[in-house]
């Protein structure tokens, strides 16, 4: 875990983060724990179980298919029956599967990346909406893209997008509810190889090349002319989900460099 800890800024609290064996997700798991909150680290790898012992403080992994509408009914549940509620929602499911011209893209590839980066925020939000009601209150942070604005990922710019709208209506429909709505909107990223590959299929020589003309449209947009750190993208995150950004719903802040998407 990298990036300053603010012990006890989460205590008291149960957090949901999905997408949390790798990437950005397991940091923003790592640290809440580290901050106090309980913590359920839901996803489809079974390492997940490694990432919520290497959180302690009592976290849990949860296995699940959020692009399903049972897999996300069901790990609001576990929460509940682990920790006795949920006060906060983090959703951090999605990212592009292929990078290519919309043109090169099929339609059954254009529907797996919605359903990749759509979906599982979709529903999930939907699955904890009666818990936080319940609770008399809490906090959901999408994780969106500045790529709303890019090259080469049209359906995953769709699919964020919609995450944005998300954001943004369900700020103001359930702010009557004392349940805050925001998102960050993360620029490129520099992580560790991922253990489960973003494309199962693999990368063809034409699809390389595309994805290094994407690198390069995102260095060049961001001002700062480089990526962020998972570091950087799991700060904010935790700042909008925690009572510090209690006077803040249905904000979109970009966390890109100065790229605003």
């Amino acid at each position: 875990m990298t990036g300053a800890v603010f012990p006890g800024r989460f205590a008291g609290k149960v957090l949901v983060v999905t997408g949390a064996a790798q990437g950005i997700g397991r940091a923003v798991a790592l640290r809440a724990a580290a901050e106090g909150g309980r913590v359920l680290l839901v996803d489809r790898a079974d390492f997940v179980a490694d990432v919520a012992a290497e959180a302690g403080n009592g976290a849990q992994g949860f296995n699940a298919d959020l692009e399903t509408w049972d897999g996300a009914e069901a790990a609001m549940r576990q929460a509940v029956q682990t920790f006795g509620g949920i006060d906060i929602l983090i959703n951090n499911v999605g990212g592009a599967i292929r990078m290519r011209p919309y043109a090169e893209f099929q339609p059954d590839q254009i529907d797996a990346e919605i359903r990749r980066s759509l979906m599982p925020t979709l529903y999930c939000c939907r699955a904890v909406i009666p818990h936080l009601v319940a609770q008399g209150g809490g906090t959901i942070v999408n994780v969106s893209s500045n790529a709303t604005r890019g090259i080469h990922r049209v359906p995953y710019s769709a699919a964020k997008g919609g995450v944005n709208a998300i954001t943004q209506s369900l700020a103001m429909e359930l702010a009557g509810d004392n349940i805050r709505v925001v998102a960050t909107a993360p620029g490129g990223t520099e992580a560790p190889p991922r253990r489960i590959p973003r494309n199962a299929e693999g990368d063809s020589e034409a699809e390389t090349a595309w994805m290094s003309q994407v690198v390069d449209q995102v260095k060049q947009s961001a001002l700062m002319h480089r990526y962020g750190t998972i570091a950087e993208q799991a700060a904010p995150i935790l700042f909008l989900a925690s009572d510090e950004a209690s006077y803040i719903t249905g904000t979109i802040l970009p966390v890109a460099g100065g790229d605003t998407g």
